[in-house]
């Protein structure tokens, strides 16, 4: 009976060890529930998320909305060194955990270009919600768009997002 117990703790340890990397499955059924699954969803499931765990920790990518917004209106932020109101944009996004593509009209002819047919003028910030436009930096009125577009309020705990893609050059790093 202890031979049959020992052979059993290793056999569940064997099968705990080729679970810890196991694939997790998430996407919405047709009554748009959450469905979780260790199994492939069927064919006809288009916006379905793939997971990674190891042991009892799973490592969430993107959320469901997140993503559908981001694909559906994709934010383009037009902005510079113009002081305040574009660092508070920029963070307004940031800790909405917005992923956006960043212009510089000061330092891409470009973004310039852009924004001058956009708007008419080279004012910064302009925020951009797939069609939606929002000149100047009013939390109140982004917040507003990014709501209408499905972006979620906050990003998720611990994780900041890096913007999608940006014109504008890196900082050069400074000797010490």
């Amino acid at each position: 009976m202890k031979a049959e117990s020992i052979l059993m703790a290793i056999w569940l340890a064997a099968a705990s060890l080729s679970a810890g990397a196991a694939q997790l499955y998430q996407w919405k059924d047709a009554q748009g529930r959450t469905v979780y699954s260790d199994q492939p969803p069927p064919p006809s499931i288009k916006n379905a998320q793939q997971k990674a765990f190891k042991g009892n920790v799973i490592e969430i990518g993107e959320s469901y909305d997140a993503k559908t917004a981001r694909e559906k209106y994709p934010v383009t932020l037009y902005a510079s060194a113009c002081g305040i109101p574009c660092d508070q944009a920029r963070q307004l996004l940031t800790q909405r955990g917005v992923p956006f593509s960043g212009k510089d009209p000061q330092a891409s002819p470009e973004a310039q270009a852009e924004l001058k047919k956009l708007t008419g003028r080279l004012s910064v910030p302009v925020l951009v919600v797939g069609s939606e436009r929002v000149d100047g930096f009013e939390a109140g009125q982004w917040q507003t768009a990014l709501d209408r577009a499905g972006y979620p309020k906050s990003a998720p705990p611990g994780r900041k997002p890096v913007p999608a893609a940006t014109s504008t050059p890196a900082p050069a790093a400074s000797a010490p």
